[in-house]
Formats: structure tokens, C-alpha cells, sequence
């Protein structure tokens, strides 16, 4: 049984992909509670088909109640991730949390499969996880609840998951492996590295543009994963770690049991279940 959650009032959350979707849920959620949010990702300007920019979601989050750094960081430049960090650190006094959310999908299968398509999503997503991670580790050492949180599925090797777009799912599993990786090196240092999935599909940019902008109506809003991340930080680290979580799931045993709220549209009679997930 989990003692009182932590709050985060105070708290420093540094989140990837924070300028959009499920990143700026999650940013907006934990602003509620007066944590820290630093918004790190590449969308410095406007884009003409994608809202969100790292300075629109700061305004957001001050609106919210919480204190914004807006940080323009592309996760495969160690150096931005670095720069950002230490400036999150000076300006706020540490990092408590790491959600590593940025992403890239690429739905094809081996045949049809650009190399440099592959090597853009493992960098993004297999190295990204690993160099924000290894990144972040001195400033969470120093953190009274320190969490790593990665948006990535359960490694579910049924062959029907494997055959249409084995190059993403080989890097959104190395996500995974990586996470639990740190959850067994890090547990003698006291941080926590959890991944989260969401049961239904999201609507998100990434549902609308790479993958049918039909599954909309059939998704949840990214509220649902933003409760979730919030459920896993405010739990006590050393009692939450090592595990891949799924947001109904967590919320379900956690208590709650009414998810029409998160509908996308409250009309749909029928949920889109999400990658990697069992019905």
C-alpha cells in the first residue's frame, strides 16, 4: 500500500516534447500543483499544421499555476539536452522528474523502410531516452522523489506486433528495455524509471497526420495520460519502479472508474485500442 503522494508544489519536471500533445498535458497537469515545468523540445516557431510552441505552452503553464523555462532541445544533441538541464538547474534549484515523451513514427514494414528513416527514429527514440536519462541522473540523485518516465509500451512479442512496422516497434521496445535497464541501475541510488502506455489511441498530431485522422473520434485526449504520469511522480519512488504501466490500468487501481470524460468524441461508441495492447 502507497504512503500520501508527494506533492509537487515546488517540484522541477523536465519534460521532451512538451510543446504539443500528450508532453504538454502532462506539463499543463503537473502546473496545476505549482511544480516547476521545463518545456523542452524543437518547436521554437509556429508550424503551419501543428499548434504549439515551447513559448506558447510557457505562457499555459504560468496560467496554470506553475513556473515555465521554455527551452528549444532536439533529443539527439547531447549538448541542447545538457544546456538545458543545467539551466532548468540554475533557474529552479534541480530536476525532480525526467518524462522522456519526445517521439518519432515511422508505420512501415522492413520492405518499405528508409534507412535514414530508421536511423531518425532510433535516434530520437532509442538514444534520445538513453541521453536524456544519463543526463538528468546527477541532477535526480540530488531529488527527495526523483522519477524517470517514459511514454513506451509493454514489450508484447505476440508475431502480430511484429510483422507490420518491426522498425518502430524495435525502437519504441528499446525504450522500454532502457527504462527497466534504469530501473535495476539506478534502485540503489533511490530514482524511479517507469514507462507508460495508453490503452486507447490518443488524439494527438501523431494519430491525426501519421497514422489516420479517422482513429480521432475513437481516441481519448492526452488528459487521461497526463493523470496517469501524475499518478506515477507523485507516488513515493521507492515504491513505484521498474514497471511498464498502462494509463487505465494505474487509474483503475488507483481507484478511479469513470473515463467517459476523456473521450475524444463522447459520441464514439467504440474506443481504438493502441499499439501493442491486448484487447
Amino acid at each position: 500500500m502507497t504512503t500520501a503522494p508527494h506533492s509537487l508544489a515546488g517540484k522541477t519536471l523536465f519534460i521532451t516534447g512538451a510543446s504539443r500533445g500528450i508532453g504538454r498535458e502532462i506539463a499543463l497537469r503537473c502546473a496545476r500543483d505549482g511544480a516547476n515545468i521545463v518545456i523542452a523540445a524543437k518547436s521554437d516557431q509556429p508550424h503551419p499544421k501543428l499548434p504549439g510552441t515551447i513559448h506558447s505552452v510557457a505562457a499555459e503553464v504560468e496560467a496554470a499555476g506553475g513556473r515555465a523555462l521554455a527551452c528549444q532541445v532536439d533529443v539527439r544533441d547531447e549538448q541542447s539536452i545538457a544546456a538545458a538541464m543545467q539551466l532548468a538547474a540554475e533557474q529552479f534549484g534541480g530536476i525532480d522528474v525526467l518524462i522522456n515523451n519526445a517521439s518519432a513514427i515511422a508505420l512501415n514494414n522492413v520492405q518499405n523502410t528508409d534507412l535514414k528513416r530508421f536511423d531518425l527514429i532510433q535516434s530520437i527514440n532509442t538514444r534520445g531516452v538513453l541521453a536524456c536519462s544519463q543526463l538528468a541522473i546527477p541532477y535526480l540523485k540530488a531529488s527527495s522523489n526523483p522519477h524517470i518516465v517514459t511514454l513506451a509500451p509493454p514489450i508484447n512479442l505476440k508475431p502480430k506486433w511484429l510483422g507490420g512496422y518491426i522498425p518502430y516497434t524495435v525502437s519504441k521496445y528499446s525504450m522500454t528495455l532502457l527504462t527497466l535497464g534504469l530501473a535495476e541501475e539506478l534502485g540503489e541510488l533511490g530514482i524511479a524509471a517507469n514507462t507508460l502506455w495508453p490503452r486507447t489511441t490518443i488524439a494527438t498530431a501523431a494519430v491525426e497526420f501519421a497514422i489516420n485522422a479517422e482513429l480521432l473520434a475513437a481516441s481519448r485526449t492526452p488528459a487521461i495520460m497526463a493523470d496517469a504520469a501524475h499518478a506515477i511522480i507523485t507516488t513515493p519512488a521507492s515504491q513505484l519502479s521498474g514497471q511498464t504501466l498502462i494509463d487505465e490500468a494505474l487509474l483503475r487501481e488507483r481507484g478511479q472508474t469513470e473515463f467517459e470524460q476523456y473521450k475524444n468524441d463522447p459520441d464514439c461508441p467504440k474506443l481504438e485500442i493502441d499499439l501493442y495492447v491486448d484487447e
